[in-house]
């Protein structure tokens, strides 16, 4: 079993309140959860306007896997309009075995 947790911070360019913030990130956080039924949330800026934390898990069966569902979200964060991509880091978890 190979994992990994993404840490994405974004700008989001028009929000001018919370609630329009809110209305831009909802929909990136859904469909990054039916990609592959990842694991998505908000982690970070949670009273800030334009700025947002966003955390991806992904659990893979093989290295391979992992690493194109990696490239696969950082190509759909990468492709947004109305959101900057900021920093997308990535933590890579030991298997315990």
């Amino acid at each position: 079993m190979w994992a990994a947790a993404i840490r994405i911070e974004l700008r989001i360019l028009d929000a001018r309140s919370l609630k329009a913030k809110r209305a831009v990130l909802r929909p990136h956080v859904e469909r990054l959860r039916r990609m592959a039924s990842l694991s998505v949330a908000e982690i970070g800026h949670h009273d800030a306007w334009q700025r947002s934390v966003v955390g991806v898990a992904i659990v893979a069966p093989d290295r391979h896997s992992l690493e194109a569902m990696i490239e696969k979200v950082r190509r759909y964060v990468d492709t947004q309009l109305d959101v900057e991509l900021v920093e997308f880091r990535t933590s890579y978890l030991e298997d315990p075995e």
